[in-house]
């Protein structure tokens, strides 16, 4: 099965880039590009070509976050991951949404959500150049993802420590990118 581990790290980032902006209590502007976020019906969670169920499954993840962990081992062609959750719940929107986008990565469909990482656009654009494998255990979805394109694997790893960090801080390392993005224009 091919590019789980890669759906596990584009939905963490999708989840955890769910809004485009910051809370103003965190004393920040309030929206990266100036129209503020929204965190009821959480629109940064759609995308040009991502269904309802899709969205639905991002929003359960991240209202549920923290009950979410995470490990990530570097590997010398790729990552090794494994992901779990604490609530059934938020696991099976989990479980879903990695089958899902790893279809999505392997067909080079591009859910375009508003708010995801630019470091998931060379899986999109390079369809077939990542092998993966999966095996969901008590243990939570363990996902050894590898490449021979030292370009994906350099992707692969630097993704893997954004959902990590995201896994860890929450929202917050999302919402420094965008407003980093925003300041570079």
């Amino acid at each position: 099965m091919k590019s789980f581990t890669l759906s596990i790290a584009l939905g963490m980032s999708l989840l955890f880039s769910a809004q485009m902006g910051v809370s103003q209590t965190m004393d920040h502007t309030h929206g990266a590009d100036g129209t503020g976020h929204d965190e009821v019906t959480m629109p940064g969670l759609r995308g040009g070509d991502a269904t309802l169920q899709e969205s639905a499954e991002l929003e359960v993840m991240f209202r549920n976050f923290t009950t979410l962990s995470r490990e990530v081992e570097n590997l010398p062609n790729g990552i090794r991951t494994v992901t779990r959750s604490s609530d059934p719940e938020v696991m099976d929107a989990l479980v879903s949404h990695v089958v899902g986008m790893s279809a999505r990565v392997d067909e080079g469909r591009d859910p375009q959500i508003m708010i995801q990482s630019p470091t998931l656009d060379i899986f999109f654009d390079r369809t077939g150049a990542i092998e993966t494998e999966i095996e969901v255990t008590d243990a939570g979805i363990v996902v050894v993802q590898t490449s021979d394109d030292p370009e994906i694997v350099t992707a692969l790893n630097v993704h893997a420590a954004e959902v990590s960090d995201m896994a860890a801080r929450g929202m917050v390392p999302v919402h420094e990118r965008m407003m980093k993005q925003a300041q570079e224009g």
